[in-house]
């Protein structure tokens, strides 16, 4: 018989895991997005839109997903949820026109919502002290991202791209039956099920009336949506300005992906130290630092000398690319957590609505934002107009926040 905290660390381990497979098939079209678009010969915009598809249904399926996880217990709606996922990547692997990758996509989509089942699931087994620890550990299972980066390649390099969802349709199914055989329901689904009492949808839904829940969610837009964003995109981006293959461009691409993912966990014991509040001031300062640098483009000056005309380039080199944008993927790394510490704080009883609303609109940056850098680069010509976008983006969390802190002391001065 389990004791109470080796159930708690079985389930934390298996959910981990659990979300990092999910998280690599809902970023594989990265990878093999690249060879659709060589194939049928798309655009940018068209190339934004297919490799944003699958994040659109991981995005609004996280509230539903999340109230159903606070209604039924996480471990039933997370198992459910890894089979439909299976079969849904697995059909992938016969699409051959554009519309069809467009709605097989959708499907394959609902790999990004594991999100909200598992946060849900895992602060549930957590006390107060340990949420932020624990919620960071299980959301560095984004590093699935990395997965994609590291093995993809080879399989397309091996045998095609087709032959990509078709593993990891498989790896998502003995990924769903392993983690039903080492996980348990959560104590308060115990306690509900005994008693009868359930949540009501409308004390669920509540809390989304207050503003407060769309700030955090602005928030979670830049450190999460820009973080899905950027590893749907860098392998691309690598590829067209610095001309790499996309098997180097994948691995360095990892330099971003792996860190930011598994630097969650430290972002969370962060949060629990020192203030959730704190870890995101000093994350939106760090990135928007960083991404004033990343914005700006190659560019080559002509200087009109006193003996005749001269040139110079201005511009960042590969190794400075990507050491800044290591450094964006660490400060979402630690961002990404203390957004959730900070729901936790306000809203502990109600993390699969108000977690699952957030994690909707942040879904949604990976979503939009991806489509938004295709339109950008086709219609300004400049390839750094993603990196503008997220300078402007982080610039807005700054200036609302900074709002909020000023009302929140007046609030408490007239009190």
């Amino acid at each position: 018989m389990l004791t109470h905290k080796q159930k708690q660390y079985s389930v934390l381990s298996m959910s981990t895991v659990a979300f990092a497979f999910n998280f690599a098939v809902w970023t594989m079209f990265s990878i093999i997005g690249i060879k659709i678009k060589q194939e049928l010969g798309l655009t940018d915009t068209e190339f934004g839109i297919l490799v944003a598809t699958p994040i659109l249904t991981g995005s609004i399926t996280r509230l539903p997903l999340g109230i159903l996880t606070d209604r039924y217990g996480g471990r039933i709606v997370f198992f459910i949820q890894m089979l439909l996922v299976a079969g849904a990547t697995y059909g992938l692997a016969f699409a051959h026109e554009y519309w069809q990758y467009l709605v097989a996509g959708l499907f394959v989509g609902l790999a990004g919502g594991s999100f909200a089942i598992g946060i849900a699931y895992t602060s549930a087994w957590f006390e107060k002290e340990k949420q932020g620890t624990a919620m960071g550990i299980f959301g560095a299972g984004n590093a699935g991202a990395a997965i994609t980066n590291l093995v993809a390649p080879m399989i397309v390099v091996a045998a095609g791209w087709q032959m990509v969802p078709k593993v990891y349709s498989i790896a998502m199914l003995v990924m769903a039956i392993v983690f039903w055989f080492f996980t348990f329901n959560d104590p308060k689904q115990v306690e509900r099920a005994r008693t009868g009492k359930h949540i009501s949808i409308k004390d669920q839904l509540a809390p989304l009336k207050e503003l407060r829940v769309w700030r955090f969610g602005l928030y979670y837009y830049f450190v999460f949506g820009g973080f899905v964003a950027l590893a749907l995109w860098l392998p691309k981006y690598y590829v067209g300005e610095y001309g790499l293959d996309l098997k180097t461009a994948s691995f360095i691409t990892m330099l971003f992906t792996l860190p930011s993912g598994l630097i969650r966990a430290a972002g969370g014991y962060a949060s629990d130290k020192v203030g959730a509040r704190k870890v995101n001031w000093w994350v939106f300062w760090i990135s928007i630092a960083c991404l004033f640098f990343l914005s700006y483009p190659q560019t080559t000056l002509l200087v009109k000398g006193i003996e005749g005309d001269f040139s110079f380039d201005i511009g960042l080199n590969i190794w400075i690319f990507t050491a800044l944008v290591f450094v964006v993927g660490i400060a979402q790394g630690f961002g990404k957590a203390s957004v959730y510490r900070i729901i936790h704080d306000y809203y502990p009883n109600n993390m699969g609505s108000v977690g699952g609303m957030v994690g909707v609109l942040g879904g949604l940056g990976g979503f939009t934002l991806p489509i938004f850098f295709g339109l950008l680069s086709d219609y300004t010509n400049v390839r750094s107009s993603c990196f503008m976008l997220l300078f402007i983006l982080v610039a807005i969390c700054m200036v609302w926040m900074n709002y909020a802190i000023v009302q929140q002391k007046k609030e408490s001065e007239i009190l």
